[in-house]
């Protein structure tokens, strides 16, 4: 089945360029020009992934982002962004959005990205093979593979696709200390082009979901210097 991204940005000769591209490469376009338009048609189409410009006229992309997060939706976000000040990037992600992409960008770049983001969700989507029923329980959280699932004291945490897969990968080795870079590796899939400052932000927002206080964690723990870990305790 054709995976379906929806494009927004108001420069209609990049929005063209993409929509070329995507097709070509056989996924299924929407497009749209404005903040306004783009939250309207992904509420209504619900697409596969959204390439969601930072400055868009009646509703900037950081808004869009804001409020579909608020609303519950996890589709995968890739900002697109001129601007060259790094605050803005990570506030992109500190807002939810999955990664970004600084204009002018390759569109080979531009479709690995999307091609990796596609792929974490159908194999979330995926039919398990087995039903193992398989977790894992430590203290008074839960992470049950089968549902994609984290439970704290019996309530959904309702994470992002990307805090799941974070807190799985490190909840399966307790104890193992992962770099950054290799948990952009395995979790993000970029072994290339990922920026490790989205390793930190997506660590931070799991533990303010995750933490009694986020700033004395006592699950997903930090080796300084090394990189970030489970607890075994």
């Amino acid at each position: 089945m054709s995976r379906t991204v929806l494009i927004v940005d108001d420069e209609k000769s990049i929005v063209d360029i993409l929509k070329f591209n995507l097709e070509k490469a056989e996924y299924n376009t929407i497009c749209a020009y404005d903040g306004q338009e783009g939250l309207k048609l992904a509420r209504e189409n619900s697409p596969d992934l959204i390439l969601l410009d930072v400055m868009l006229p009646y509703m900037d992309g950081f808004d869009v982002c804001k409020t579909l997060r608020s609303e519950g939706s996890n589709i995968p976000i890739i900002m697109i962004t001129a601007r060259e000040d790094e605050t803005d990037k990570v506030f992109g992600l500190e807002l939810g959005a999955d990664d970004y992409i600084t204009k002018p960008f390759s569109v080979r770049e531009l479709l690995a990205r999307v091609k990796t983001n596609m792929r974490r969700v159908a194999t979330l989507e995926a039919p398990q093979v087995e039903s193992s029923g398989e977790v894992i329980k430590f203290k008074d959280i839960v992470i049950d593979f089968e549902r994609h699932t984290v439970f704290k004291c019996g309530k959904d945490l309702e994470l992002t696709q990307r805090e799941y897969e974070l807190i799985k990968y490190l909840a399966s080795s307790p104890g193992k200390v992962f770099s950054r870079e290799q948990l952009m590796s395995e979790v993000w899939q970029y072994d290339y082009y990922g920026d490790l400052r989205a390793v930190d932000v997506a660590v931070r927002r799991l533990r303010e979901k995750l933490e009694g206080n986020p700033a004395e964690p006592i699950y997903v723990m930090t080796k300084r210097g090394a990189g970030y870990y489970f607890s075994e305790e």
